[in-house]
């Protein structure tokens, strides 16, 4: 059974477009409308990154925290996840 990374692709994805869309508002006009909806954007990408690479990397710590990095945490995690044998653990009686 192979795990599904499409869901950690995109977020990673997001959060990395949303960082250069906010530090580009910030070395232009830093529009406020700009900061307030790409700085939640910006989190919540983020978050979900960490959460599913937490959830997926189970047995590589160095993978979990890859995660941790903004930015580009996503996209190095999914390397590291991509390049390691996938295990899939028993679902439970």
């Amino acid at each position: 059974m192979t795990v599904n990374l499409r869901p950690l692709r995109i977020a990673a994805n997001a959060e990395l477009a949303s960082l250069v869309v906010m530090l580009a508002n910030l070395a232009t006009a830093h529009l406020r409308p700009v900061t307030s909806l790409m700085g939640p954007a910006h989190g919540c990408a983020y978050l979900f990154v960490v959460g599913a690479t937490w959830r997926l990397a189970r047995d590589s710590a160095a993978t979990r925290a890859s995660a941790f990095v903004p930015g580009i945490g996503g996209l190095l995690a999914l390397r590291r996840l991509r390049r390691s044998p996938r295990k899939v653990p028993e679902p439970l009686p």
